[in-house]
């Protein structure tokens, strides 16, 4: 790795921090470690459990958390530690010997229909990624995911979204699905079985536009925005990705009380599920918090 950028996230138990990376550490899936003796196939977790507060260390596709013993503070420690960290990424060292593990588990890919008849979801008993990822066309892909790549290489694949254990294929016009979601269930099946990457690099958030084609600033995730991603988080998003899709806070202004959202996998370019959704996280976010909005207005991924 190189240019490896770490920042510091508190956590609700303050026994854990997190250390967010600009770049992806391990192909899917997450790892936890209690001990030394655990970390045989990660060499950066060995060193630190070295250090003598490390109680234990959870690693996932680009962030590394920390759980500390009571012996010291997190801000006594955590700029060492990130440091360390970043050293240790930016010399190219070995995060998690991901062949090494020899705990092969057998993997499954089920086809569901959704509520947009242009996408079908393909679940996966593998945890494919901790951030959600959308790539509308191939050059899109060929930055980041082989994966996505790979299955853009089937002509009639228009976007690839990919989630935590869920990958949604939109298509073009010229196929139904009936007649071709056995052929991307094989693929992607034995794609994933093989063990190849499936994100290399996370899309850089710059690349996120508004629907005037101008770049927004990332949202600042207090007051009302903070109580919005967490309705979002518990009541909208389990449900939408059942069906495929997902919700993506853009932002809250709070001088019109005006609330963006992006839809996307299943929920992207389905007029009828865009309007549902809209009505739906509308009125959900009026009730649970009065006076506080007016409106929601939802943008295709």
């Amino acid at each position: 790795m190189q240019d490896v950028k770490i920042t510091i996230q508190e956590t609700t138990n303050d026994t854990i921090i997190k250390f967010n990376i600009n770049q992806v550490l391990i192909n899917g899936g997450s790892y936890e470690y209690n001990n030394i003796d655990e970390a045989k196939n990660a060499p950066l977790v060995q060193q630190l459990f070295h250090l003598p507060f490390v109680k234990k260390v959870f690693i996932t596709a680009n962030f590394i958390a920390i759980q500390r013993f009571d012996i010291i503070a997190w801000k006594d420690v955590q700029e060492e530690v990130k440091e360390q960290i970043e050293n240790y990424l930016n010399d190219n060292g070995v995060v998690v010997n991901e062949s090494q593990n020899a705990n092969k588990e057998a993997i499954e890919v089920y086809a569901e229909v959704t509520p947009n008849p242009s996408v079908m979801k393909f679940g996966s008993n593998k945890s494919l990624t901790k951030t959600d990822v959308e790539y509308k066309n191939i050059e899109e892909a060929s930055k980041s995911s082989p994966l996505a790549f790979a299955i853009f290489n089937f002509s009639f694949v228009k976007e690839v979204f990919i989630s935590d254990n869920y990958i949604s294929v939109t298509k073009y016009d010229m196929v139904e699905w009936n007649d071709v979601f056995t052929e991307v269930r094989t693929f992607i099946r034995e794609y994933l079985v093989a063990g190849k990457t499936i994100i290399k690099e996370l899309p850089s958030e710059n690349d996120a536009v508004s629907e005037n084609n101008t770049k927004e600033p990332a949202p600042k995730l207090e007051g009302i925005s903070a109580e919005i991603v967490a309705i979002l988080d518990e009541y909208i998003k389990p449900a939408v990705a059942s069906d495929g899709g997902n919700i993506a806070f853009r932002s809250y202004d709070e001088t019109h009380k005006i609330v963006r959202v992006i839809l996307q996998g299943a929920c992207s370019g389905c007029p009828s599920s865009t309007a549902t959704l809209k009505n739906g996280i509308e009125n959900l976010l009026k009730e649970m918090l009065p006076n506080q909005i007016n409106e929601v207005i939802a943008i295709n991924g």
